[in-house]
């Protein structure tokens, strides 16, 4: 990103992390987690006023599944009855809080055990997994991610089209992209650095 701090990026005038996380609020089917690894003090003075759990994850370089376990373990410490977990990616600024509330009418709806999006040629987040797959993400290792467990389980997973998910703010490239494609659409609303 160019020593850019992508959570920190400003898209219709919230930041991504304040963005996801106000979007995973208002769902408001249970609490929320947020992971930080890298930039953490300056990630963490978005969320101070927010009623969410923030957990550190200092094994973030070694890969997405140290975060998907960090904050899988904060949730089960503190709320060990849950029936579900919903995983989200800071850096995917399409999500909605109607697509969030579309996946939990097909989880209610179908009763498989995975809700994944489906973008490009695949599956992957946000995702939404019953409790029984909790020990399994809990055993991913370096960069191994949800896309893996849902690979596994096809057939007890449900799809959600979710084309937009496609946009992922990986890199400055991306960024530029998305700025360039998504700039008259949102008539003006520029993602831009704070």
């Amino acid at each position: 990103m160019g020593g850019e701090v992508k959570q920190l990026l400003v898209y219709k005038e919230q930041t991504l992390i304040r963005r996801t996380v106000e979007t995973a609020m208002a769902l408001q089917r249970g609490p929320v987690v947020v992971v930080l690894g890298a930039n953490r003090d300056r990630i963490a003075g978005e969320l101070t006023d927010l009623p969410v759990t923030l957990i550190d994850n200092p094994a973030w370089p070694t890969g997405q599944a140290s975060s998907l376990k960090t904050g899988l373990a904060a949730l089960y410490l503190t709320h060990k009855d849950i029936d579900a977990v919903l995983v989200l990616h800071v850096d995917q600024p399409m999500v909605s809080l109607g697509l969030l509330l579309y996946m939990v009418e097909v989880n209610d709806d179908q009763g498989k055990g995975i809700v994944a999006c489906r973008y490009d040629t695949q599956l992957s987040v946000p995702a939404l997994f019953d409790r029984t797959y909790i020990d399994e993400l809990l055993q991913l290792k370096g960069d191994k991610g949800v896309k893996w467990v849902i690979g596994r389980h096809r057939d007890d997973c449900s799809e959600v089209p979710f084309e937009a998910g496609a946009v992922d703010l990986d890199s400055r490239r991306d960024v530029e992209q998305f700025r360039q494609a998504y700039l008259a659409a949102s008539s003006g609303e520029l993602l831009s650095d704070e």
